[in-house]
């Protein structure tokens, strides 16, 4: 194999590792919009609070 090659390939597995993490995480701060209450409810419960 080349050395450009086994740079490009060595360079592609890095970004997609680090794309897999980043997806990971985003994953992680977010939740599914069937967990929270409808919309309506949330800024009813916002409005009331203030």
């Amino acid at each position: 194999m080349k050395q450009s090659k086994k740079i490009f390939l060595a360079i592609a597995a890095i970004f997609l590792i680090v794309m897999i993490i980043i997806g990971i995480d985003i994953s992680n701060r977010t939740t599914w919009p069937g967990a929270k209450k409808n919309l309506k409810e949330r800024i009813e419960d916002k409005v009331d609070n203030e």
